[in-house]
């Protein structure tokens, strides 16, 4: 079998795969058979197709292979703001396990606005997307109705409201919780501050919840007082903790809801002439990476963020492959120990 080559002209544009059968000496289904790999043709005939298509340029028309599989090799990702540290390491897992299967992500930003998540969702199943992986998901109850009957499986990542969605990957926050409570209980904390996010998400709630079970183990009195709401942000947390600095007996340490939370509640405290955790102790929820270069650098609860985003896309993957049941993943998180936890003054 003989190889025809090209002249200069009509390598001016991108071969095709008429090119390219024309200059291997056979049809074009077997180019398109050997540029996928079929086991229909011959390694030898595969080989020099796959080499002849490298050498001419030949590039595979997206458009045109999605209307043979039906697919389009794409996944939509919604994102609350991508300038969170936290949404840009989940985001980068998600892409990695996609790259590895060959697909290619879209972002959106919702801007925390359910209304706006549900636009994008809807315009991202209008593109004829494969899979839609929606992190952070401001989305209330009333759209999930909406959300289930997509004909574009969605998987959400760390949903912030109550929801019975079909598949989901969220942190085990009750146990993460209890476990950093617990710790600052056994340092011998007994006056311990709950610094949540008053937007009412499924997060806080069970942060919240974990932080209450730990005080009831540890047979310490709950008190109303020593609970305070920012917005999840730096700026909300410094005027959530100063209501606790003010109090006639303030804590001697506080659990924040998250590590932004937590850097705005140091601040505030440097403010007032405090030191951490000489007077008073820290703790964060995320492990972000700016957590372990603060001063001092921050305990904090690990949410393993990469892996939580490959999760969320193997589950996707799951579902392309057939599966019928849903997928509910609970990731356990780790209690990271650094300086800004100590024994309160009084048994230091």
């Amino acid at each position: 079998m003989t190889v025809r080559t090209l002249n200069s002209s009509t390598l001016a544009k991108p071969a095709s795969i008429k090119d390219i059968a024309r200059m291997a000496g056979v049809a074009h289904s077997t180019v398109s058979r050997a540029l996928r790999n079929s086991p229909l043709v011959n390694r030898e005939t595969v080989e020099k197709i796959q080499r002849i298509a490298r050498e001419t340029g030949y590039r595979t028309s997206a458009a045109a292979r999605s209307l043979v599989t039906r697919r389009s090799d794409t996944i939509g990702v919604v994102v609350t703001n991508i300038a969170d540290p936290f949404v840009a390491a989940v985001v980068s897992g998600i892409e990695e396990t996609a790259d590895q299967h060959g697909l290619s992500v879209f972002l959106a930003n919702s801007n925390a606005e359910p209304e706006r998540e549900v636009r994008v969702v809807r315009k991202f199943e209008e593109r004829r997307v494969d899979g839609i992986i929606v992190t952070a998901s401001r989305v209330g109850a009333r759209h999930v109705p909406l959300l289930s009957h997509m004909r574009v499986p969605i998987v959400l990542l760390n949903n912030q409201h109550p929801s019975q969605f079909a598949h989901s990957v969220m942190i085990a926050n009750v146990q993460a919780s209890l476990d950093a409570t617990r710790h600052l209980i056994a340092l011998g904390h007994h006056r311990i501050a709950y610094l949540g996010d008053r937007s009412g998400y499924q997060s806080d709630a069970e942060r919240y919840a974990g932080y209450r079970q730990a005080l009831e183990e540890g047979g310490l009195p709950f008190e109303p007082l020593l609970v305070a709401h920012g917005d999840g942000k730096p700026e909300g947390a410094e005027a959530a903790i100063a209501d606790l600095l003010a109090l006639p007996r303030p804590p001697t340490a506080v659990f924040c809801y998250n590590d932004l939370s937590a850097l705005g509640a140091m601040r505030q405290i440097r403010n007032r002439g405090l030191r951490i955790p000489a007077d008073i102790s820290i703790v964060g929820f995320d492990d972000l990476y700016i957590s372990q270069y603060l001063n001092p650098p921050l305990t904090t609860v690990r949410q393993p963020m990469r892996q939580m985003g490959r999760l969320a896309m193997e589950t996707l993957l799951q579902i392309f492959a057939g599966a019928e049941s849903g997928h509910d993943i609970k990731v356990p998180g780790e209690l990271i120990v650094r300086e800004s936890t100590a024994p309160p003054k009084e048994i230091s």
